[in-house]
């Protein structure tokens, strides 16, 4: 996997592209049906906290059945994917063609700790929507394509690592919703990004990516 001094090489951004989140498939009509339950589960889901509100609730909000809400979105945690999306894609669209340290342009280790200021912004705006799309099922971080994205970013920063791969999956673990949400009140804010921004630092050390 190679990565030269400002980034990913074109072949590795080319693989990256292709693993982001992309805008769903519809018809127009079945996209507008789609996106009439999201803006009414987003309020409850601000109001109430996202374990509290049922998908009775989501469907009464919207005006729609409940066996609509199911069939559109299967269940809970798939409504919380539908709306980490937007999210999702603004952070992937910056990692590909945003200004450095973010984007392309800066050394490995810059972008890595950037990348790690950047998601826990995100991570931490819809830290239980977060949460619910990680851990509906044994694994389920692991198989959206979002985690695939974020994975192969940290391995293209991280090549010089003897394993790439399991490097980025060792330094994502640090960020998992659900180790975020049980270490957060413990530590706060302030100290939780201090210590994953010094992870990062370490990282890219580690893998002989210097330049933060």
């Amino acid at each position: 996997m190679s990565c030269d001094s400002i980034g990913p090489q074109s072949a590795s951004a080319t693989s990256l592209e292709l693993l982001r989140t992309p805008p769903p498939r519809e018809r127009a009509d079945a996209a507008r049906n789609r996106a009439v339950p999201t803006p009414a589960a987003a309020g409850l889901f601000a109001e109430h906290g996202v374990t509290a509100v049922s998908m009775d609730q989501v469907a009464a909000a919207a005006g729609v059945g409940k066996g609509t809400i199911f069939r559109r979105f299967g269940d809970k945690a798939g409504l919380a994917v539908a709306l980490l999306d937007a999210g999702e894609r603004e952070l992937q669209e910056a990692i590909l063609r945003g200004p450095p340290p973010l984007g392309p342009g800066a050394a490995p280790a810059a972008r890595l700790t950037a990348f790690t200021s950047a998601y826990l912004d995100y991570l931490l705006e819809h830290l239980e929507l977060v949460r619910m799309s990680e851990t509906a099922a044994p694994g389920a971080r692991y198989r959206v394509g979002a985690y695939r994205f974020w994975h192969r970013h940290v391995a293209i920063l991280l090549s010089g690592s003897p394993d790439p791969e399991h490097a980025a999956h060792a330094f994502l673990a640090a960020l998992a919703a659900e180790h975020v949400s049980a270490v957060l009140p413990e530590l706060g804010e302030a100290r939780l990004r201090a210590g994953l921004a010094r992870l990062a630092r370490s990282a890219a050390r580690d893998a002989g990516q210097n330049g933060a």
